[in-house]
């Protein structure tokens, strides 16, 4: 495992060059209403979601009918249901056996058996794809993950909340209850956990291939935490190309405003936060990084 080297407190990241930057509004619908009579019920279980549209926008701008499209961190097989429903060969990797078996029950559901053929989840971990995907390196021509946030995610529990209980439980965050899982990692521990998830990206993609990540902000001990900042750095240094930002909306444009659809956690949370005196506010968009295999800055 690679470990990063700590930076001093306060200490400034070096400048970046300039990418281009583009926004893109993927919730124009609520993502329920974009899983709605697609994906299983049960697929509501897992607390972080890709959005099906911003999971099609980015396999549709990024590769072409008959590619092979990979997900390191597969969940449900969002990613990797929208790329078979749009022709492409979609391999996922996930951990949790949990996870990795509904995923396959979601691509059953969702795909008929000539799309179903372009589909598979694999159980395994990111940190090690050359145990996983050994069969698939050098040949990828675009990888398509939403790393884990460096922050507690879970689902709500709105009746034991309504009892007197928590509403996120500590034992249902962050994806599992094994502190193994990278979902548990912080700090510089997540740092060198994603650096080999990165290198891992590399060697999977042919030459020219593309890595995109899709990440959010988030907030700890009153601190923002820049994820889009750090998976650039971390991406760059095991040899990816920087080559575009895209702002992807998860508020509705309407009539030239932004309709937030917060969620009750998100809105209980930055309440909190203000009540404490924090200038916190809702985030209402992610950031999608795009990245190529090279060895130069786009500029």
């Amino acid at each position: 495992m690679t470990t990063p080297t700590p930076r001093p407190p306060g200490h400034a990241r070096p400048s970046r060059p300039a990418v281009p930057l583009g926004v893109w509004p993927v919730a124009q619908t609520t993502a329920q209403y974009q899983r709605a009579g697609r994906y299983l019920p049960a697929c509501t279980d897992h607390p972080a979601k890709m959005l099906p549209e911003l999971a099609r926008r980015i396999v549709a701008e990024y590769s072409t009918p008959g590619a092979l499209v990979v997900d390191v961190m597969a969940g449900i097989a969002t990613t990797v249901a929208e790329a078979a429903l749009l022709d492409r060969r979609a391999v996922g990797v996930e951990l949790e056996p949990r996870w990795a078996q509904l995923a396959e029950a979601n691509l059953d559901h969702m795909l008929d058996p000539a799309r179903r053929s372009l589909a598979e989840v694999r159980l395994g971990d990111a940190r090690r794809l050359g145990d996983v995907l050994g069969d698939l390196e050098g040949t990828v021509d675009l990888v398509c993950t939403s790393p884990p946030y460096a922050c507690d995610v879970g689902n709500m529990d709105k009746t034991r909340w309504g009892s007197g209980g928590d509403l996120c439980p500590s034992t249902a965050r962050n994806y599992s209850t094994d502190r193994a899982n990278l979902g548990h990692a912080r700090g510089v521990a997540y740092e060198a956990a994603m650096t080999d998830v990165y290198a891992g990206c590399h060697a999977l993609l042919r030459p020219g291939g593309v890595l995109v990540t899709v990440t959010k902000h988030t907030r700890r001990g009153g601190r923002t935490l820049d994820l889009a900042g750090l998976t650039s750095e971390l991406a760059r240094g095991v040899g990816f190309a920087y080559l575009g930002h895209v702002v992807a909306l998860h508020a509705a444009v309407r009539d030239g405003d932004l309709v937030a659809r917060p969620s009750f956690w998100q809105t209980t949370q930055v309440r909190k936060a203000r009540q404490r005196g924090e200038p916190a506010h809702l985030v209402v968009h992610e950031d999608v990084l795009v990245f190529r295999k090279g060895t130069a800055d786009a500029h």
